[in-house]
């Protein structure tokens, strides 16, 4: 009896997660909620020699897509970064624009030059998600809103909804806290409020 009044109650305060058919309608449900507890680009702790699996929605998607960032300098004050698509090499640059939680990431031939580069915006981070905004409206030229990569070895051998769902947990995890913080000042100002009435 006492099991079945705890998960009534416990499924009351449940959190569900945000409806969306796809991995960006998601995001844009998940993101808003969860950005207060986010990090910035310049806190690199949070995301340089970091293993980060690329996540996509799409059924066609096999490959297993890591992105790496490193802090050692290349010229021109960018930093190295690689990419492995199933365990072929990319090598890259990243840099941080001055005064924003904007980066630049470019792809570079055998040769050092460049042949793509491109400016996206921070959209989340933290510990075990980096989530950027590719600037430009990506949606309406057929691509991807954001660009998500989760590490490794948090997320090796989930599906990306599975992924949505730990990520939401951010968010799950955060308001249990709160509830329970505020339940508790409830608590201690009715036994202030009671022990006064008392006298």
């Amino acid at each position: 009896m006492e099991n079945k009044l705890t998960e009534n109650i416990a499924r009351n305060f449940e959190l569900p997660l945000p409806d969306g058919a796809t991995m960006d309608q998601q995001l844009d449900a998940i993101l808003p909620k969860i950005k207060p507890w986010g990090e910035d680009l310049y806190e690199t702790q949070y995301y340089v020699g970091t293993r980060w699996l690329q996540i996509q929605d799409d059924d066609h998607f096999h490959e297993s897509i890591l992105h790496i960032f490193f802090d050692e300098e290349a010229e021109g004050g960018e930093r190295v970064y690689l990419i492995s698509i199933d365990g072929n090499i990319t090598k890259g640059l990243w840099k941080i624009l001055e005064k924003s939680n904007t980066l630049i990431l470019e792809k570079i031939d055998d040769g050092g030059n460049s042949f793509t580069s491109e400016l996206y915006d921070l959209a989340f981070l933290n510990k075990d998600f980096f989530i950027l905004k590719k600037h430009g409206n990506q949606v309406r030229k057929g691509g991807k809103k954001y660009f998500v990569l989760a590490r490794e070895g948090a997320v090796r051998g989930l599906e990306w909804r599975d992924v949505m769902e730990l990520l939401y947990n951010q968010y799950r995890n955060n308001s249990a806290y709160i509830m329970a913080l505020v339940a508790l000042v409830i608590v201690v100002f009715g036994i202030l409020l009671y022990s006064f009435m008392v006298r």
